[in-house]
């Protein structure tokens, strides 16, 4: 946020009637009218007693200085005082107003050990800027209230009393004024007048006091707030914790990528071994097989028949060897149907009973996220089955907010008996670093004896 956007939302919820003509016409029965009013009185009565009487001690103990440096004590005394009574103002505004006032950075106190100690560390309590902005704040907050609570005063009883015309008669002094004196008008048309001036007078008032209750908090902002410096250090140290964020971010980022390209490798080297070892030597072995039934076609056709049985069978094993190999690449029914029925088709296939629950739609996730969610849940059913022991599992999916975008959440559970982990080398820490290279999370929960639980998030945008 700009500090253009900061100042225009300051005075929409301070002094909504200098922002909107809604709000200027709903200026004297709103809310904020009410609070800039007692705002008003209330600062006003606070800052000609304490106020005050801190502008007196700090002025006195400044003109003693001079005098061998006798009001140094008091001086330091007065400027700590300051920035108490600038607390108490943030907070009683925090209170009376829709308003958060940041604090300035607290003064560096340092623990005197010697007389020549202690004479430096008052004369730094002398030289500090808070203390003094808060001074000047009391002296400016003063005058301000004074004159603004006389101007809404008077704006406010002159509404009252232009009504209250209507009520005095004919007979007022003030009717004969306007008759005889001054505007020679009718009693209809003094009446219109008064009605006129009072509406006048009720906005002016529920204006003047929006405003000067804006101008308060911006002083108050100004003033009690940080300074430029502290602002300028802040702004740094958040940049530093940016620029640390953002490398740890950046060696997170490159050890997940170098594990996704090694669990790719391993994947290519999975997929070359399956088929020189699976589809390749049925293939050979089908050749062959077709090459004995044509030798043996013309002189022995039966034999040729037993031949090409077996070689459809050899036909019909590597594909389905072939579909078993391309759904660990990339199932076909997460693209034809959508994670939702994958997902069934997993528990379907799965020994151990399972029930899958799915909350809404999972379209607005991306396929590479609903490819990951699906090896997810199927090395968990996996697992499930092989080493858990249980009797059941729950799968769940579904997406979640995350600011303007969403994640794609998957939960497998089982009552099984626990004790899982992602070790290295596994097919959970393989899992693990496929969802980070996603910039997801995974979250293994396996207490020995009660089941294990994996959840997992990945961006929809992945």
């Amino acid at each position: 946020m700009t500090s253009t956007d900061a100042a225009r939302g300051l005075e929409e919820r301070v002094a909504p009637a200098l922002t909107s003509a809604a709000g200027f016409l709903r200026a004297p029965f709103s809310a904020a009218t009410a609070r800039a009013v007692a705002q008003l009185a209330v600062g006003w009565v606070w800052a000609i007693s304490a106020g005050l009487t801190l502008w007196i001690c700090v002025v006195v103990a400044a003109a003693l200085v001079p005098a061998l440096g006798v009001g140094v004590p008091l001086l330091a005394l007065s400027l700590a005082a300051a920035r108490w009574y600038g607390a108490t103002e943030r907070g009683r505004l925090e209170l009376q107003l829709p308003v958060r006032l940041a604090a300035p950075s607290p003064l560096l106190e340092r623990r005197p050990g010697t007389a020549r100690e202690s004479w430096s560390a008052m004369w730094a309590a002398c030289r500090d800027g808070r203390g003094w902005a808060a001074t000047l704040y009391a002296f400016l907050s003063m005058l301000l209230t004074s004159v603004f609570v006389v101007l809404v005063t008077a704006a406010a009883g002159g509404a009252v009393a232009a009504v209250a015309l209507l009520f005095v008669g004919r007979d007022s002094a003030v009717v004969d004024w306007l008759h005889t004196g001054l505007l020679h008008a009718a009693w209809p048309l003094t009446v219109a007048i008064g009605v006129a001036l009072g509406v006048v007078l009720l906005w002016t008032a529920a204006l003047l006091a929006q405003y000067g209750t804006l101008v308060q908090v911006q002083l108050a902002e100004s003033l009690l707030g940080p300074s430029a410096a502290d602002v300028a250090r802040r702004r740094a140290r958040a940049a530093e914790q940016d620029a640390a964020d953002a490398r740890e971010r950046a060696a997170v980022l490159t050890e997940t990528r170098a594990g996704a390209v090694a669990a790719a490798d391993d994947e290519r080297r999975r997929i070359e071994r399956d088929l020189h070892d699976g589809a390749q030597q049925r293939l050979v072995a089908l050749g062959v097989e077709l090459g004995v039934a044509r030798r043996l076609a013309d002189r022995d056709p039966a034999a040729a028949a037993a031949a090409l049985d077996h070689a459809h069978s050899e036909v019909k094993e590597t594909l389905a060897e072939l579909r078993d190999l391309v759904r660990g690449i990339h199932p076909a029914v997460l693209s034809d149907r959508g994670l939702d029925a994958a997902l069934s088709a997993l528990a379907a296939r799965s020994t151990v009973p399972v029930r899958v629950q799915v909350d809404g739609d999972l379209g607005g996730a991306s396929q590479a996220a609903q490819a990951a969610a699906y090896f997810v849940v199927a090395e968990a059913l996996t697992n499930v089955a092989k080493h858990a022991q249980a009797s059941s599992a729950l799968v769940t999916a579904g997406l979640v907010p995350d600011g303007d975008s969403c994640r794609l959440r998957v939960s497998v559970s089982d009552d099984g008996r626990g004790g899982a982990s992602a070790a290295p080398g596994s097919g959970l820490a393989g899992l693990k670093g496929r969802v980070a290279a996603l910039d997801g999370s995974f979250d293994l929960h396996s207490p020995a004896g009660a089941g294990t639980r994996l959840t997992v998030e990945v961006p929809c945008a992945s």
